[in-house]
């Protein structure tokens, strides 16, 4: 799938980045084999990262924590000035380096909406263009957007029941695509 909003230097850095908040270990694998950085550049270069539904006129001051962000910079705009935080050699350091330029930003927007889109597109359904092969859903047992389970209820009456994954399209037989990029 191409880049809509990154350049592949800006990609590999936001990638490294992802790959730091949600490492691969001896757990399962992570943000880089999810395919993270294909999800975030998608929000990107959606209406949601020129904040085509957020108000965004002033007064812009600090709100409280549970008003969400108050400020000016649109999403793509914030994902710009982090670039600049990480440093255009971030993904070529050492993992403990990119971890301490990572802690020295963790307080900022830009962290917090990394962190957050790192997680979204951990898990959310890969027409997103995240979680590829379901790998998040694998990880925490989530069997996909199921539309009844009752032919489910007797079948596995005491036994555990682990089914595999199914995206929204696998479960209605056809492409399914995010309203915001519907043509």
């Amino acid at each position: 799938m191409p880049l809509r909003f990154f350049d592949e230097r800006q990609a590999l850095i936001v990638s490294a980045a992802a790959a730091r908040i949600f490492p691969s270990d001896e757990n399962g694998p992570g943000a880089a084999e999810a395919g993270v950085i294909l999800y975030i550049d998608q929000q990107l270069a959606s209406p949601y990262g020129r904040d085509i539904h957020r108000y965004t006129q002033p007064p812009f001051e600090d709100g409280l924590p549970e008003q969400g962000y108050q400020g000016k910079a649109t999403p793509q705009e914030v994902y710009r000035e982090g670039l600049r935080l990480l440093g255009n050699d971030f993904d070529g350091l050492p993992y403990d380096e990119q971890d301490g330029k990572l802690r020295s930003i963790q307080e900022t927007y830009f962290f917090r909406l990394l962190r957050q889109h790192t997680i979204e597109g951990m898990f959310c359904d890969p027409m997103h263009g995240g979680n590829k092969d379901l790998i998040g859903w694998q990880i925490i047992g989530y069997p996909g957007p199921h539309m009844s389970w009752s032919d489910q209820v007797d079948q596995h009456d005491g036994k555990a029941y682990r089914p595999k994954p199914m995206s929204l399209s696998q479960v209605v037989g056809h492409l399914v695509r995010p309203w915001e990029d519907a043509e």
